[in-house]
């Protein structure tokens, strides 16, 4: 799985970073990396609490091989 990630910067300064294969998983950092960091993480969090949940995640199957 390769997570696409969109970095803008706001007309504020702010950066916002959105993780697009996850609706609704953005994050706004004072620079670009500050931004690309909580993106990262939260799309972590985010996939962690489907595995849980038993919920679908984008191309799951290629993330693990299991032996």
């Amino acid at each position: 799985m390769n997570l696409k990630i969109e970095v803008e910067r706001e007309a504020d300064g702010r950066w916002i970073a959105e993780v697009l294969e996850l609706s609704g998983c953005l994050a706004y950092g004072k620079t670009k990396a500050d931004a690309l960091a909580k993106a990262k993480a939260l799309a972590l969090r985010v996939l962690a609490d489907r595995f849980e949940h038993g919920e679908p995640v984008p191309a799951g199957d290629e993330l693990f091989s299991i032996a």
